[in-house]
């Protein structure tokens, strides 16, 4: 994943509303009113969350008559998760040259 894309997600997951949206759907796919239910949010509160979120590719969105029904893009999960284990902390151990050039 390059860090531009795992940057928009970053910002994404940022929002505690779309942290929830996501722990909703990782049981499974929902419409917008079923998401709804679970929030003081308006509807097009809602959406703009939805298109952040589908904007990064985290969820999936598919219409259905006048419905949008939304699921876990479980490649893009497995991809930020991959970049996020790559950040390791023990490769870090390496001091900074500019001290030992006095």
């Amino acid at each position: 994943m390059k860090t531009t894309n795992a940057a928009v997600i970053c910002k994404a997951l940022g929002d505690v509303n779309r942290l929830q949206i996501l722990q909703l759907l990782f049981n499974g796919e929902m419409c917008a009113c079923d998401l709804l239910e679970h929030f003081d949010l308006s509807q097009p509160t809602l959406s703009y969350h939805m298109k952040i979120l589908t904007d990064c590719a985290l969820v999936d969105s598919q219409k259905s008559g006048k419905m949008n029904h939304y699921t876990i893009n479980c490649n893009t999960l497995k991809d930020y998760k991959r970049f996020i284990e790559g950040l390791d902390c023990s490769k870090s151990k390496k001091t900074c040259d500019c001290h030992n050039k006095e």
